[in-house]
């Protein structure tokens, strides 16, 4: 039998500092909790322990601050966000039947020590599982110690055993306590022996074993003369901090390891407890029901209402007026598009075509989805996708539920109705599949259970907008709302539906090259290592590198030698393999994501349709998936080759419009910078005249590569590079690079004040906003985490300057495709790639869709300095860009 003890403050803590902040939507930090139930679980699928608890310090003075007035003294408070959810997690663990240790007077060591001597009587196995070292004096043979760390929310384990232990110290587990009386605990502030160090005590501790040993017969000990000295002076201290580093088994607490057993958990209050944490994932992942009818709304009462079947054309006839007349109705569809809920005001309906008839219910959706009816709905860009594509109108979408919660909290992550129902009313929906498969609704299936599915979803859509609506206006995303977000969502479906035409021929040639050349790469890969062997194996191509070619090693892992592309970069020069190597994996790259990639994505129509995802990115920028368009290489000759593989139909062209240097623009825009702001409105070459400026030289003499230099500066600034990350791109020293970042900033005063003006009112405001007043909330700028600071001042440099870019380019969409619409041309919006969009357009309207393109996106806001389009045509996408 097997009992996981676990150190509680221990691994909160790691889990704390190794979890970006988290916290419930009335502030209540969560993520100390979250990130210790995600190690709980792991750890419990890797052990599979048959019994379990946890041990907690107390804030009461242990017998070892009444032994040493200095003990653990130092120790800085424990920060008020961690410390309030020690008694959340307290609570979790009641409600998850998990027994938990805790005794005035005693550390949990103490308890965990003791704990694991009684589990080793009763002829126990017993896992001490923690993220400090000082349990690693109870390692036996019957009690390992799990050592946990955690880094950027990845969790480490390592056990200890009594094997691994003496491998690694050269000594037994317990005598880490004789270690410590010598070279002290600087976490605990033990003393230890003034002046003997780890390397000294470590030594002393393998050839004597014990500080009893050591003191026994001191003249006799082997060291220099000062160390001896040390020693004697230090012969109190020594045993006094033995003392402090000794973990008692024998606290008073009553302890069987049955009573540890595993249990159930107590669903009903865990459910609950989940709910007001808001772990969605957690209930989900655990399979937690709570009551039946169990709800508590924050803000607005989600309508308890049964939908009534529509089964008559002409009732639905009348319902369909009373509609057109409403302020607003609510809506929720299958995803077959079979049939539809809505409620308006206290009567909600559902209409199914099986129900009307095939021809009466197609009548009415052309009505119900053209604009005479207001919608609200949720994900409604997915639904006017499947709309366009049953050849449908898609209109009258006055309101997204989706779409609102992704403004009101960028980094959530996920907006599912089902986890936002949870968020905001603490209330769990039916699962989807009880309504949304074609099995709730088939001929042998009894309609009730899901009609009522169907309508706790439809409630849920109108119990969310009156509460994601005003706080739209509370917060003042209003207009971003109205003006951008939402009716950006029919522009994407309908560059969703017309996708990009691929010439399959040429992309398929340019595999077959792609091959040629990778079997060309594998044969002098082979010759120059001397044998045969797995290039795409880390392990074999390490052994390779570092053993067979001999090599210096530049980073070892776990699991051997590292060859990643930053070890390759550094071993440039020094054998010709590495050039090879890294040609191969460029081009093994661009064949498996790209070309084959690409060439399984081409639907029957000949062309890629990608989807644009406007809730995932915390900026506001769209991104590109199944396949991502926004993602093919261009810095390299043969990754723009791509490109050429995106053509326009016979007797059509793409035309290319893209922003120039938006992100500096609006740099020099939001910072103020008036030299910035002179070499914009001047028309000079920014990179050049930021050289010449910066170095003191006339922008005749400025360099290529200082340019670049300057330009990697220029773009750096706005993601707050530091001076390594710069060094490593213009291949200087750090101090170089620190010079000319500070030359910089001298130079460019302004975007300098920004800087720091910025960062400040982030962190008293507790968010940053783009000028359309887009937020992203900054939790990461209170953190007692040095690190996750540093990821929130980057975050609130970038943020306005990338989100505002985000937006405009938004409002150009909206505006391009409006401009196409209405003045009756044939061209088509058809992709978007970060500060570029591309239209498909008839030969004959190229020359009025290239002007129609540079006025709209150079029109689409006032700047302090001019915005500017540069627009192309060609009959591929490489021809259009250059």
């Amino acid at each position: 039998m097997k009992l996981m003890v676990i150190d509680g403050n221990s691994i909160l803590n790691r889990a704390f500092y190794g979890v970006r902040p988290l916290s419930t939507r009335d502030g209540t930090p969560t993520n100390a909790v979250y990130g210790f139930l995600t190690i709980l679980q792991k750890l419990v699928g890797e052990e599979e322990p048959d019994a379990l608890c946890v041990c907690f310090d107390l804030k009461a003075p242990t017998f070892r601050h009444l032994a040493y007035e200095g003990y653990k003294a130092q120790r800085k408070p424990m920060p008020e966000d961690l410390v309030v959810q020690v008694p959340l997690l307290k609570e979790v663990l009641d409600a998850m039947n998990i027994p938990r240790y805790e005794l005035e007077g005693w550390e949990a060591d103490d308890l965990i020590g003791t704990i694991s001597k009684l589990d080793t009587a009763a002829g126990w196995e017993t896992v001490i599982v923690t993220g400090d070292k000082d349990s690693l004096q109870l390692i036996t043979q019957t009690a390992r110690v799990k050592l946990v760390t955690t880094r950027m929310g990845q969790t480490a384990t390592r056990d200890m055993t009594p094997e691994t232990f003496r491998a690694e110290y050269g000594f037994d587990p317990i005598h880490i306590i004789d270690l410590k009386a010598l070279m002290g605990d600087a976490s605990d502030n033990i003393p230890g022996v003034k002046g003997v160090g780890e390397k000294t005590a470590m030594d002393l501790i393998q050839r004597y074993q014990s500080v009893e040993a050591i003191y026994a017969d001191l003249e006799a000990v082997e060291a220099k003369p000062a160390v001896l000295k040390k020693l004697g002076e230090g012969r109190e201290q020594a045993r006094m901090s033995y003392e402090l580093a000794t973990i008692r088994c024998d606290a008073p607490v009553r302890f069987t390891p049955e009573e540890a057993l595993r249990r159930p958990v107590n669903e009903p209050v865990l459910y609950e407890l989940f709910l007001r944490l808001e772990f969605a994932k957690l209930i989900d992942k655990l399979g937690l029901k709570g009551n039946q009818g169990l709800a508590h709304a924050e803000k607005a009462e989600a309508p308890q209402v049964q939908a009534e079947l529509i089964t008559d054309p002409a009732a639905l006839a009348g319902l369909l007026e009373e509609w057109k007349g409403a302020e607003r109705v609510f809506l929720q569809a299958l995803p077959s598009l079979d049939g539809v809920c809505v409620l308006q005001g206290e009567r909600m309906s559902a209409v199914f075509a099986e129900r009307v008839g095939a021809g009466p219910y197609r009548d009415f959706l052309k009505t119900f989805f053209s604009g005479a009816v207001r919608k609200v709905s949720h994900d409604g860009k997915d639904l006017m996708h499947q709309l366009l594509g049953e050849g449908l109108t898609a209109e009258g979408f006055v309101f997204d539920t989706a779409l609102a919660a992704y403004l009101l909290a960028p980094t959530d992550g996920s907006y599912a109705m089902d986890k936002l129902a949870i968020s905001y009313f603490n209330t769990e929906l039916p699962s989807r599949k009880d309504w949304a498969e074609p099995e709730a609704w088939g001929p042998l299936a009894d309609p009730a259970p899901a009609l009522a599915a169907l309508s706790a979803w439809t409630g849920m859509v109108a119990a969310l907008y009156e509460a994601l609506s005003p706080k739209l206006e509370e917060l003042g995303m209003h207009e971003l709302y109205y003006q951008v977000d939402l009716p950006l969502c029919p522009v994407l479906a309908r560059m969703e539906r017309a996708g990009m035409l691929v010439d399959r021929r040429a992309l398929a040639a340019f595999g077959e090259m792609l091959d040629g050349r990778i079997e060309a790469d594998v044969r002098i890969i082979y010759e120059l290592a001397g044998e045969e062997f797995n290039i795409n194996s880390t392990q074999q191509l390490g052994r390779v590198l570092f053993e067979q070619l001999g090599l210096p090693p530049v980073k070892k892992t776990k699991t051997g030698y590292s060859t990643n592309v930053e070890v390759l970069e550094k071993l440039r020069g020094k054998h010709p393999i590495i050039d090879v190597i890294m040609d191969y994996r460029q081009l093994a790259k661009l064949k498996s994501t790209y070309v084959d990639g690409l060439t399984k994505v081409i639907a029957d129509d000949g062309r890629i349709h990608t989807s644009f995802q406007n809730t995932v990115t915390a900026t506001g920028r769209l991104s590109s998936t199944e396949p991502n368009l926004q993602n093919i290489p261009v810095r390299t000759e043969l990754g723009a080759e791509l490109r050429k593989m995106f053509v326009a139909p016979a007797g059509y062209k793409l035309v290319d419009a893209d922003y120039s240097q938006i992100e500096l623009r609006l740099l020099a825009h939001i910072s103020g910078d008036k030299a910035m702001q002179e070499a914009f409105l001047t028309g000079e070459d920014i990179h050049t005249a930021t050289a010449a400026q910066v170095l003191g030289i006339p922008p005749e003499q400025v360099t290529h590569a200082q340019r670049s230099a300057a330009k990697a500066v220029n773009f750096g600034i706005v993601y707050g590079i530091s001076a390594f990350s710069l060094s490593e791109d213009i291949h200087v020293s750090v101090a170089e690079a620190r010079d000319y970042i500070e030359r910089y900033l001298g130079h460019y005063a302004g975007v300098r004040d920004y800087r720091k003006r910025v960062v400040e009112q982030a962190r008293q405001d507790g968010y940053v906003s783009t000028l359309m007043g887009r937020r992203r909330w900054l939790p990461e700028l209170k953190s007692s985490n040095f690190n996750l600071r540093a990821f929130g001042e980057r975050v609130a440099l970038n943020m306005p300057i990338q989100g505002t870019a985000a937006d405009l380019i938004k409002l150009a969409m909206i505006r391009v495709d409006d401009r196409l619409r209405r003045e009756g041309l044939a061209a088509r919006l058809i992709l978007q790639v970060h500060d570029e969009l591309i239209v498909e357009c008839p030969d004959a309207e190229v020359e009025r869709v290239k002007a129609l393109l540079t006025e709209e996106m150079e029109g689409v806001a006032a700047l302090s300095v001019p915005m500017k389009a540069d627009s192309a045509a060609g009959q591929s996408w490489a021809e259009a860009k250059e």
